[in-house]
């Protein structure tokens, strides 16, 4: 395939609907390390929790021929597992960095061990019969032949995941629990001074980041593709982390980098047709990731900068209005 191909399949409204198909198991768990990292409990285990509830949902639809008990118990697991870091962290006092890469370590050799107890495969599930969630085609967009193609007729947690920014939003800045958990971020011997039980709102944002985490393993394997393969995640985990800080924490601009992380594993997937060595396509993601922590460090940097020179000033001014006194 030539690259001016390549280019116009890039420019299309097709491409624009692929990178919110592949931003979407991005924005998930994103969304739920923002609640996380907002109560002051880094969640490193997003990728584990989301390759657990990736293979249980499948198991549980091939088994009871529902996709959506599959979804359900599998966000279900994500959850439970991540309640047990939680007791790690705040109760065991374990760090919780190395609690959550104990998690991903030990869910991408657990997954792999339960899939070959069931199928004496270890590569995917193919075969079992999983289902599929439904892909949901917007009466009024999906005959246009421009926003058609780009907004509608995606797989249903796709709309959920745009839901979820906006509710996400009003949680955390219009509802008491949210205030909570901010305030907990903030400065937890402050909170609990207040009133505010700091462990049980740990508890709650980590269990929450692990809904959000499971449903992006459904995503994956129940949506993004129909079925469980190995190390299925493959690093978006850790990149809903890069997303969350890019974002400046917060729900919209974490969607945005999102949006940014998809655009590139798009792009990859649309480069892997030229005649390009694939190593150089399949790092595209994961350099992204790098260049996007290296623009949020400098601009933390420079923010940093500024604040001391303001302080400076005000120092000043105090000085000569005080007359160095």
């Amino acid at each position: 395939m030539s690259f001016d191909v390549v280019l116009r399949s890039i420019l299309s409204a097709a491409f624009v609907g692929s990178v919110i198909r592949v931003a979407t198991p991005i924005l998930l768990p994103a969304l739920g390390g923002l609640i996380s990292e907002l109560a002051g409990v880094t969640n490193v285990a997003l990728e584990g929790l989301m390759l657990i509830a990736a293979l249980v949902g499948v198991v549980i639809s091939a088994f009871t021929g529902n996709a959506w008990l599959g979804c359900l118990i599998g966000v279900a697991c994500s959850a439970v597992v991540a309640i047990l870091l939680a007791y790690f962290h705040l109760n065991l006092k374990a760090d919780i960095i190395l609690s959550g890469l104990a998690i991903n370590i030990a869910s991408s050799g657990g997954t792999i061990f339960i899939l070959y107890l069931l199928t004496k495969d270890k590569g995917s599930s193919s075969k079992l019969a999983s289902l599929s969630l439904p892909r949901i085609a917007i009466p009024v967009l999906d005959g246009m032949p421009v926003l058609g193609p780009m907004l509608s007729r995606h797989n249903v947690l796709t709309y959920v995941a745009v839901l979820l920014v906006f509710l996400i939003w009003v949680f955390l800045y219009r509802t008491r629990l949210g205030i909570h958990i901010r305030a907990v971020g903030e400065n937890a011997e402050a909170a609990g001074s207040v009133g505010i039980n700091v462990r049980r709102t740990r508890y709650i944002a980590l269990m929450l980041s692990g809904v959000m985490a499971g449903l992006g393993g459904i995503n994956m394997s129940m949506g993004y593709l129909n079925m469980f393969q190995r190390d299925m995640t493959a690093g978006r985990g850790f990149i809903a982390l890069a997303a969350v800080h890019l974002g400046n924490r917060r729900p919209l601009g974490v969607a945005l980098a999102s949006l940014f992380f998809g655009f590139a594993d798009a792009l990859s997937n649309q480069l892997g047709s030229l005649a390009i060595p694939p190593q150089w396509v399949q790092m595209i993601p994961y350099a992204a990731t790098v260049l996007a922590l290296v623009v949020y460090a400098l601009q933390g940097r420079a923010a940093a900068v500024e604040r001391a020179r303001r302080l400076q000033e005000r120092l000043q001014a105090h000085v000569e209005a005080t007359g160095g006194e």
